[in-house]
């Protein structure tokens, strides 16, 4: 027996024959090319494109699902994307390479840099790019892939990579888990396969090179696992864990309803982050306070051109409508740093500490005035509130607001109707502006915690530099005594403060952020029910209590062995499932 242990993409057991595949013939090959072989590349290259999009149109039919057509039209917008091609074509002629071998190139850079960010959703984007090389290599090569659009048994797939399109194009009735050898939680593989409802394990190292087709598996999407020729006890242990699963699942979803309250009367409210409207229906289904953070710089990311100010509208109201009478945060746009958007000109060496955020958009107001007027004729369809990124301190602050106020100006000139009364706060994420706190707290109506940044810019370590990714420690007294700084100031000024980074999603978490004294947590749909069931059970009085006794501790080892000691005491039916 093997077992392999990777990332829970899509929750679930499943038991079947392993079928194993690969896409060792989509592998590249290098070619030199005379200077009159060119023209014939190039046709080779842009017939691949013909061919690829025409794949993808063969599966954008109208009864997909929402989340579906979005990956598929993401795919075809790459195939599209100008910027993309021409490097393409200028690598064949600048280096005399064949096609395919030019389209592998140029994609590894790209692939290459995206892979340098620590945003796990850019990452993700990265793997985009390469499926969308791999549809024009395999259309090049002509050799096709491995097929499965029928199969005649139930099997559990085990492969290095899957495409979109070939989950699409498969015969789901009889897939009953996969298993991969990489991928992410965000990848649109990882999408795809929970809108499928099929039990998936990612990033399962070398499964496919171990497995061999008929093999007997276990596949547990719940914990990340997967199991080669179990024996009998593994499969009657993995049994008894899967009906334990399903009556937790039973029990958090009875709580969608209840409010997160402490046993003693504390609520801390729990929001949602999204970055499309697509993902409003499962804020609401799992009884969301609202939308704590709604990352606008994506509808910039998804486009081969800025969005224009109606497109923006059209998304912020759409959104805002859907949640109504519940808030909707909306962050303005933060891009640049790890977040890469092509064609606004940003390469820096320093990206992280460069001209990102509330920076880049001072200076390209042109961009920044249209999503505030977008956001402002968005306001009168609920509830909207504005949140700034990364300010650093009171100038930052005042310049923005002062642009806001500018905006509104305009608006009331051309009798633009919008809400008067619109909340308007800022990102806590940079240690200048957690030790000036109380001087941003007089200017705006809410502060909210960017855990994400402002860990990494506290201890000074780029979690994505495997090297140091150790130091990374949410639970570093350092952090910890920022964020009861922080909220000290908010509360001081009568101001709430969220807090919406990794942090808030993390049930060993929760309790200690509440008696930390935040007001609002704001995470992934997929981790709210969780943290509601963890605060109804616990009174705020013994939250404020851990909080205390943490606050006094000195190191993070010390800190996060006692915390998740004090959880397993107190949750032991969340850690044994």
């Amino acid at each position: 027996m093997r077992i392999f242990k990777g990332i829970a993409a899509s929750e679930g057991l499943a038991k079947g024959k392993a079928l194993v595949h690969h896409h060792a013939l989509m592998t590249a090959e290098k070619q030199h090319i005379l200077a009159d072989g060119v023209p014939g590349e190039l046709e080779k290259f842009r017939g691949s494109l013909v061919t690829a999009k025409h794949t993808l149109q063969e599966h954008n039919v109208s009864d997909i699902s929402k989340e579906s057509k979005d990956i598929l039209e993401t795919h075809l917008l790459m195939l599209e994307d100008p910027e993309y091609i021409q490097q393409i074509e200028a690598y064949i002629t600048t280096n005399l390479v064949c096609a395919q071998w030019a389209i592998d190139s140029v994609t590894s850079s790209m692939v290459s840099l995206l892979d340098q960010t620590d945003d796990e959703l850019l990452r993700e984007r990265a793997v985009d790019f390469k499926d969308v090389s791999l549809y024009l290599i395999d259309a090049i090569k002509g050799k096709g892939q491995r097929r499965m659009e029928h199969l005649n048994e139930d099997v559990i797939l085990v492969a290095d990579i899957l495409m979109p399109s070939e989950l699409f194009a498969m015969d789901k009735t009889h897939i009953l888990g996969i298993c991969l050898d990489g991928g992410g939680r965000a990848s649109h593989v990882a999408i795809l396969v929970r809108a499928f409802n099929i039990p998936t394990v990612l990033a399962a190292g070398g499964a496919s090179k171990t497995v061999s087709d008929g093999d007997e598996m276990i596949i547990d999407g719940t914990y990340g696992e997967a199991f080669i020729r179990p024996d009998h006890t593994v499969s009657q242990m993995l049994d008894e864990r899967y009906a334990r699963w399903q009556q937790h699942e039973v029990e958090l979803h009875q709580m969608a309803t209840l409010s997160s309250t402490t046993t003693d009367g504390h609520e801390v409210l729990l929001k949602t982050n999204i970055q499309t409207a697509n993902e409003v229906e499962a804020a609401r289904a799992c009884g969301a306070s609202g939308i704590g953070l709604f990352r606008s710089e994506f509808l910039f990311m998804e486009s081969l051109e800025n969005p224009s100010e109606e497109r923006q509208f059209e998304a912020y109201k759409q959104v805002i409508e859907a949640m109504a009478p519940k808030p909707v945060t909306i962050r303005t746009i933060d891009i640049g740093g790890d977040k890469v958007v092509s064609g606004l000109g940003i390469d820096e060496k320093n990206p992280i500490l460069g001209w990102r955020a509330v920076r880049f958009c001072l200076s390209r107001k042109d961009i920044f005035t249209v999503q505030l007027r977008a956001l402002l004729r968005a306001s009168v369809y609920g509830k909207l509130q504005i949140m700034f990124p990364m300010i650093s301190g009171g100038e930052e602050l005042n310049a923005v607001l002062h642009l806001l106020e500018h905006v509104k100006e305009e608006c009331r000139s051309e009798r633009i109707p919008f809400d008067p009364y619109i909340k308007v706060g800022t990102m806590i994420e940079v240690p200048s502006a957690a030790l000036c706190a109380d001087i941003l707290a007089k200017k705006v109506d809410f502060f909210s915690i960017g855990t994400n940044d402002l860990i990494q810019y506290t201890i000074a370590v780029d979690r994505g530099n495997e090297k140091i990714a150790y130091l990374y420690q949410p639970f570093h007294p350092g952090v910890l005594r920022s964020i009861r700084m922080i909220v000290q100031m908010a509360h001081q000024n009568n101001i709430p403060v969220s807090l919406c980074g990794e942090m808030a999603s993390d049930p060993f978490c929760s309790v200690l952020l509440a008696g930390m004294g935040l007001d609002e947590l704001s995470m992934g749909s997929q981790s709210l029910l969780q943290v509601r069931k963890i605060l109804r059970s616990v009174s705020y009085q013994e939250a404020k209590e851990l909080a205390e006794h943490v606050l006094e501790m000195d190191s993070y080892l010390t800190i996060t062995t006692y915390i998740r000691e004090w959880m397993h005491d107190r949750f032991d039916h969340f850690t044994t499932i």
